[in-house]
């Protein structure tokens, strides 16, 4: 398992439509989907910047992961994607190199992409998540 890109950087947000205005009217950027993930308690919205993605997370319920987050650490960077051939793949061989994980196998998230992620307490303090189509 090789990761080819990144695939997307997740910044926690507050207020996802304040943040999508700084992200157009400052930086320029054009915001080209806004999605809610149910089962995450999260709404997102990307921007492309060259071949990444920026995704903002706003929770949509304080016991969700990303209002727990910010609940602790304020708003920010809340992890890194890198871009993997299979999810379920990447998972079982970072696991079998003794890498703790969140998910045992993939799940769907936004965009349609098979994600899972690896614990923080495994990866020097960064949530890093594997996506794959």
């Amino acid at each position: 398992m090789k990761p080819s890109h990144i695939e997307h950087i997740g910044i926690a947000v507050k207020n996802l439509e304040e943040t999508i205005k700084y992200y157009q009217d400052v930086l320029g950027l054009e915001c080209y989907s806004v999605e809610e993930v149910a089962d995450q308690k999260v709404k997102t919205a990307f921007f492309m910047v060259g071949q990444t993605k920026i995704e903002l997370l706003e929770s949509t319920s304080p016991d969700g992961p990303i209002g727990k987050f910010i609940e602790a650490k304020g708003e920010g960077i809340h992890h890194i994607a890198f871009a993997v051939e299979d999810v379920n793949s990447a998972l079982s061989e970072v696991a079998a190199k003794g890498v703790r994980l969140v998910d045992a196998q993939g799940r769907k998230g936004a965009e349609g992409l098979n994600i899972g992620f690896l614990h923080p307490k495994s990866t020097f303090g960064v949530l890093t998540e594997f996506c794959s189509k």
